[in-house]
């Protein structure tokens, strides 16, 4: 590949992690909150993400994921503030943000485990859901257990509280992306027919 076409191929998919971050902000503002009074939604804001790290792999999809979730720091920053220590601080920024927003940029490498291609765009994204999903619940361990109901593990309390909204964000996103994956694979994800 000569160093022009790399640059205009880079320059691409620079503008199209530029999309996709757009449009993830702006489907977080789409948003049912139910009782999710710490934090979680349920909300489609992932699916561009994973949709870059399936066409463009891991580095350009973790890359978006990450300043996807540095856009949402900055507009949640107050939920910062509930943390009483710097490093409980800190726990928060990785764990609530940028981690979990940038392990959604995963999900080629698990979806090119799998020789059926739709399968492969299948698990891939259930288990890049599923990376997110660990970094809330960690975090709800850390961070948020003292709002778990008296007598009730906090274990559990972050399993159930961020397991309900994240179970519903990896199955509204898996159903999403397979059907544009299985509708129009060529035009979507070509990189994934390689």
């Amino acid at each position: 590949m000569s160093h022009q076409t790399k640059t205009v191929k880079n320059t691409r998919i620079l503008a199209e992690g530029a999309m996709m971050i757009a449009l993830s902000f702006v489907l977080s503002f789409l948003t049912y909150s139910g009782s999710w009074l710490q934090g979680g939604s349920i909300s489609l804001e992932i699916i561009p993400i994973i949709i870059m790290g399936l066409r463009n792999g891991p580095k350009w999809g973790v890359a978006t994921g990450f300043v996807a979730g540095v856009l949402q720091l900055i507009m949640g920053f107050s939920n910062v503030m509930y943390c009483p220590t710097l490093a409980t601080q800190i726990g928060c920024v990785l764990l609530d943000y940028v981690v979990a927003f940038s392990v959604l940029g995963l999900a080629r490498p698990f979806a090119k485990m799998f020789a059926n291609k739709s399968v492969g765009v299948i698990l891939g994204t259930v288990i890049a859901g599923l990376l997110r999903f660990v970094c809330h619940y960690i975090s709800g361990i850390w961070l948020w257990g003292e709002y778990a109901p008296e007598g009730q593990p906090v274990w559990l309390y972050s399993l159930t509280y961020n397991g309900t909204y994240m179970a519903v964000n990896i199955i509204m996103a898996t159903v999403i992306i397979a059907i544009l994956y299985n509708s129009a694979s060529k035009q979507i994800m070509p990189e994934m027919e390689k």
